[in-house]
């Protein structure tokens, strides 16, 4: 991140995430995303007189989840407020919410920078609320519509410390809450559907201050690179002003933020809390966690990314590179986890999920779900490979692809069907590798004088004339002392 090398970023975080619930957070309309405009809507997300809302119990158990992920306090006593404001897309007038004493406090989230430094990043609270309806601008209507589907939609309101220093560490947080919600089932981490949506709270100050300057709201970022894009040119906005002398002209104000042009301009003054007016919501009785009740949750809790990422490092004895690669994708992990409980070759089980299979699923623009192959045929292939009855270029190159179109065979069937399977007679061998030796009596000659980079052409043409079917290992070996001698 380029800023004047004078100061620093200060960034706070707020994430929404929208849960998947199928119905709204305190009424029974559908949540379903794509129906017609205003046909997930009743007197209770219209917030008509007399009507009474009533909390969905799923949404506080997954609120509860995401609290236990993220190393927070649960809060045992939970009452809700109304926050009022008026938009056109707020049917009530307000938004039921939590106030003074958010379902999770307390907690941080640990990120492994680019440097290895692991940082920590406080989570002040998560919070339960109802979404807002949507305001839509039809092309060529002058007049702005109102979608209400939406409203009433359940969501957790993530706040993070002003921890944040840079863009990697914001990057690097966002990539662990959308992995966490998905792990957890509770969000389909989808930013591009608003699914999942993120503000940030951004100032700067000198370095070595400690005290936190005006800071500015920045909204309207559906991707984890604009989140990124936005606080580069917010920094740099406010250090430039900052620095001519305009420091008054930083107030504390709701900016937007234009994927377009990379700026940020000003939408209105930001409200502070007493604007919003709030007060205890009356038509809502307090929700009090039982012990009963969290032990269930807990023992609901999935294996978490960090739980992976440790078992794959230490137990399964992969790089941090590898299990990474595993763990970015919820399918992919547990896959390979399933994989891992089959087979002890790890590090083969680990190159197959992430070479052959993931290539496989993105060529073929396909989710993991539908792969016709169960980890039990991929630990087949990997024994197959491991008893040099197959190389691994045969396998992958040849047997995979007809293994995926016929699931219900082994790989060893499909290996003895297509001829395919290794050539271990050694006498056959050293006649082939002799008479290919005999085809290139210069590059003999380089050979032993010193280029050994030449074994590789000769394996080539072996690899040629027993069409592959040669057992590379044994091949190398007799190859390597027919040359030298």
């Amino acid at each position: 991140m380029n800023i004047h090398p004078d100061y620093e970023v200060v960034v706070g975080l707020e994430v929404h995430a929208q849960l998947k619930t199928n119905t709204k957070a305190y009424v029974s309309d559908s949540t379903e995303y794509g129906a017609l405009p205003n046909t997930h809507i009743s007197v209770i997300t219209l917030g008509h007189p007399g009507t009474l809302p009533k909390v969905n119990e799923k949404t506080v158990d997954y609120a509860i989840k995401m609290g236990i992920a993220t190393n927070c306090e649960i809060t045992r006593h939970n009452v809700f407020a109304r926050k009022n404001y008026f938009y056109p897309d707020l049917p009530k007038g307000y938004q039921i919410t939590q106030d003074k004493d958010p379902i999770c406090q307390k907690g941080y989230i640990d990120v492994k920078c680019k440097d290895a430094d692991v940082k920590r990043i406080g989570i002040t609270r998560i919070h339960m609320e109802e979404d807002a309806g949507k305001s839509m601008h039809l092309a060529e209507e002058i007049d702005t519509l109102v979608d209400f589907n939406r409203a009433g939609v359940p969501l957790i309101e993530i706040v993070s410390e002003p921890d944040i220093r840079n863009t990697e560490e914001a990057y690097l947080y966002l990539q662990e809450i959308r992995r966490l919600v998905v792990y957890l089932d509770v969000c389909d981490g989808n930013m591009e559907e608003g699914s999942l949506r993120c503000d940030a709270n951004i100032s700067v100050r000198k370095k070595g201050e400690t005290k936190y300057n005006t800071r500015v709201e920045v909204k309207n970022m559906n991707s984890f690179r604009n989140v990124q894009r936005a606080i580069e040119y917010e920094a740099q906005r406010q250090i430039e002003l900052i620095e001519s002398g305009k420091q008054h002209t930083i107030i504390q104000e709701t900016r937007n933020f234009d994927p377009n042009t990379g700026k940020t301009a000003g939408m209105r003054t930001k409200e502070n809390l007493n604007d919003y007016r709030y007060f205890p919501e009356p038509d809502l009785t307090p929700v009090i966690i039982s012990d009963e009740w969290l032990k269930r949750v807990e023992s609901e809790m999935p294996a978490l990314p960090k739980a992976l990422f440790d078992k794959f490092t230490k137990e399964y004895k992969l790089s941090d590179y590898d299990a990474l690669v595993l763990i970015e994708n919820k399918e992919i992990a547990l896959y390979f986890e399933e994989l891992a409980q089959i087979t002890p070759n790890y590090k083969q089980a680990c190159n197959w999920v992430t070479t052959e299979i993931k290539g496989y699923l993105n060529e073929m623009a396909l989710s993991l779900e539908k792969f016709s192959l169960k980890p039990t045929h991929i630990a087949e292939l990997i024994e197959l490979v491991q008893q040099n009855k197959v190389s691994h270029s045969i396998a992958s190159q040849k047997i995979f692809p007809i293994l995926v179109k016929n699931p219900e065979k082994t790989p060893e069937e499909i290996a003895k069907a297509e001829n395919l399977l290794l050539d271990n007679d050694a006498d056959a061998l050293k006649s082939i590798i002799n008479e290919v030796i005999n085809m290139f009596p210069d590059k003999v000659k380089e050979y032993k004088a010193g280029k050994k980079g030449l074994l590789g052409m000769f394996m080539g043409e072996i690899m040629k004339k027993t069409k592959g079917k040669a057992d590379p290992k044994t091949t190398n070996q007799i190859l390597a002392e027919m040359l030298d001698n």
